[in-house]
């Protein structure tokens, strides 16, 4: 296939100008009809690996997807997108899966969403060569070793099977190295090519708290977020209902959603949540969520999760659109300890238990946290990532000698048999029922810690763990042991270095801010809202944040301006383009009668981008004051360029995007049309780059 046809569909149909790393190479992967297992984050687009080749595949893509939710957020994007999609499953009545078949058999649609459960309805279709591709989305189900095993899933090895010409494309965001071997192997495509894209999701902030005072916490979260999107996952369904409830209370509009409500109960919350009626979720870890909504800012983790993949799928739900979104995650010594019940139910209680330690082991870092997360996946960060709670607000350590000799000791002369808490209680000279019934009271160690808070030692012992001089033995009730290391803190006078447990304002917070209600990005958000309301569906389906962003940025006036918006495909220009320019022209025009007459003198409009440039303004800020178009502004340069005006067009381009134009320029042999420029490079040099080098060249 050829580059130009498939860039030509990526915008037509996705709003995109370029591919995103390694989805080119898959897709041109598929259309040699090869096998391929896809590993990319969440958000990192892999949906377009199998949506694009199916609108120009000659026959039906049938798609393996475990969540009705899910299936049902892409046909509705592929269809706001122009592209003919269908989904079926049991919540269908026979009528409607009439209608989808009648499609199949006319070739009116391209992809079919279908659950791995509901494979024997479309079983009269898949006959060879009726089926151009099979995806298999959410690929991680099909295996034991990944953290959210579906027995449906293992039915799909047959599929390879039947259609041994057909290219299968597996793909899952989160998967280690045997969950990716387990995947090619039951889906019977052992020569299946593997591409892992980067994990590291830039835009998501990182930060984990102890689990104290965790609501007051919430709501200090969200009294900053008030107009954003979220969800906040609970270990237990119990946890879900109260912590809504008390949301509810303080004026937020959240709902709790598990697995226990009843399924109308279910669709509605989660209709409404995707429809931007309610803006915060309490969900159940284990029920995941299963949709594609684009403007989820932030997501909060009030337990723990049991592995670091659940963590990560789970927190690239947020900031699907590459916008700065943020994540929370709280931890306690209790959620431990329930997750490790949760594990030794499991038949693989063994790698449960590794995984939940790694889990453990994040939770509990002191170095900069995006590095361990991609260590995980087998990817490695060099340089701390700038974007963690450790990274901007890196800890204190300081000797704490003392403190770790009056734990270890402790635990020595409970001869360890008591776990963390019971081990804290001595230290603090509790007077509880455990410390008189074991006469604790009468031990050198009673009391020798008051000084110091209860969480404040529980934090204390747990880098104690960390740094490998106690441990956990979890075949014995948990209780704290001490270990040979411990030996040389104890006897031979070691020094232990801790991390400075002390209440810190956590700066990533800090730096939060509300958008402006009179903003440009606000007024087209509601414009997009009202919009998805009276043609019933999601906003973020109409543009997603990125898009508005964009928009609020460039300021487009035509309909070729606003095709250059990323994220604005040919029927969305079409469908929605003139209300947005309508906008984007109305409020300009309040701006300019409503602000102070600046001191500028009165000529015609270069003149007056001319003394705007002169005062240092970029050409951004220059375009936003005018209330045109960053490109109109580009021109004007130019031409006052032209005109022998002082214009230093070199601080608009870097040296080396003026070096690749020069050098395609004698390659090309001289072309007159900027796209050629732009598809010969392509389309890592913009439109505008281009346009002030060639300017530049030519003066020279």
């Amino acid at each position: 296939m050829r580059e130009a046809v498939l860039l030509d569909t990526l915008k037509e149909y996705f709003g995109y100008e370029r591919f995103r790393p390694l989805q080119k190479k898959i897709i041109e992967s598929v259309f040699k009809g090869k096998d391929n297992l896809v590993i990319m984050p969440t958000g990192g687009g892999k949906s377009i690996c199998y949506q694009l080749p199916a609108i120009l595949l000659p026959e039906l893509t049938l798609v393996i997807s475990p969540l009705i939710a899910l299936m049902k957020d892409q046909v509705d994007g592929l269809n706001a997108n122009g592209v003919p999609a269908a989904y079926l499953n049991s919540s269908q009545d026979e009528a409607d899966k009439q209608v989808i078949f009648q499609k199949i058999d006319s070739k009116a649609i391209k992809l079919l969403y279908v659950a791995p459960e509901s494979l024997q309805f479309v079983d009269r279709f898949l006959h060879d060569g009726k089926v151009s591709l099979i995806a298999i989305d959410e690929a991680h189900c099909i295996s034991s070793w990944g953290h959210d095993f579906r027995p449906a899933y293992t039915q799909l090895g047959y599929l390879k099977n039947r259609f041994p010409s057909t290219p299968v494309l597996a793909l899952t965001a989160t998967a280690d190295k045997a969950t990716r071997n387990d995947i090619c192997r039951q889906l019977n495509i052992p020569e299946a090519k593997k591409h892992v894209a980067s994990f590291d999701r830039k835009n998501l902030s990182l930060e984990v708290k102890p689990g104290i005072k965790r609501f007051e916490q919430i709501s200090e979260f969200l009294e900053q977020r008030k107009k954003e999107s979220g969800i906040i996952y609970c270990l237990s369904r119990k946890t879900t209902e109260e912590l809504a409830a008390k949301l509810k209370t303080k004026g937020f509009k959240a709902e709790a959603y598990h697995a226990g409500l009843d399924h109308l109960e279910r669709s509605k919350i989660q209709d409404d949540f995707i429809n931007d009626e309610k803006q915060i979720i309490c969900a159940t870890i284990a029920f995941g969520m299963g949709i594609d909504k684009s403007n989820i800012r932030w997501v909060i983790h009030y337990n723990m999760p049991k592995n670091l993949e659940g963590y990560y799928q789970e927190i690239g739900r947020a900031g699907r659109d590459g916008l700065e979104s943020d994540t929370l995650l709280f931890h306690s010594y209790a959620d431990v300890i329930q997750l490790q019940k949760f594990a030794s139910n499991a038949k693989n209680e063994e790698v449960q238990l590794a995984k939940l330690d790694r889990m453990k082991q994040y939770s509990e870092a002191l170095s900069c946290r995006r590095k361990i997360l991609l260590s995980y996946f087998g990817e490695y960060l060099q340089k701390d990532c700038g974007n963690c709670d450790i990274c901007r607000n890196p800890p204190e350590f300081f000797d704490g000698t003392i403190i770790a000799q009056k734990a270890l000791s402790c635990i020595f002369r409970l001869k360890a048999t008591e776990p963390i808490s019971a081990v804290i209680d001595v230290l603090r000279g509790s007077q509880n029922e455990l410390i008189r019934r074991n006469n604790y009271e009468k031990l050198r160690t009673y009391g020798i810690g008051k000084d110091i808070s209860w969480q404040h030692w529980q934090q204390y012992i747990i880098q104690l763990i960390n740094l490998g001089y106690v441990e956990i033995a979890f075949d014995r009730k948990n209780n704290l042991q001490l270990t040979e290391q411990a030996k040389k803190v104890l006897f031979e006078n070691e020094k232990v270095y801790l991390a400075d447990v002390k209440e810190q304002k956590a700066q990533i917070h800090a730096e939060k801010t509300s958008t402006s209600s009179n903003s440009l990005f606000e007024r087209l958000r509601q414009l997009r809202l009202k919009i998805a309301r009276e043609e019933d569906i999601p906003a973020y389906l109409i543009f997603n944040d990125a898009a508005l962003k964009d928009m609020e940025k460039q300021r487009p006036m035509s309909d070729s301006e606003f095709l250059l918006i990323n994220g604005v495909g040919r029927k969305k220009m079409e469908d929605y383009g003139y209300r947005f320019i309508k906008e984007i022209i109305a409020f300009n025009k309040e701006k300019r009668e409503n602000k102070p007459k600046k001191k500028v003198k009165k000529g015609n409009t270069l003149k007056e981008t001319l003394a705007l440039y002169k005062t240092g303004l970029s050409t951004e800020e220059i375009a936003r004051e005018r209330g045109v178009s960053l490109n109109t502004i580009i021109t004007h340069l130019l031409k006052l360029y032209d005109e022998g005006e002082e214009i230093d067009l070199h601080q608009f381009i870097p040296g080396s995007d003026l070096n690749s134009i020069k050098k395609a320029k004698q390659e090309l042999e001289n072309p007159t049309g900027l796209r050629t420029y732009y598809e010969h490079f392509e389309e890592a040099i913009p439109y505008e780059s281009i346009k002030i080098g060639l300017k530049i060249l030519e003066k020279e």
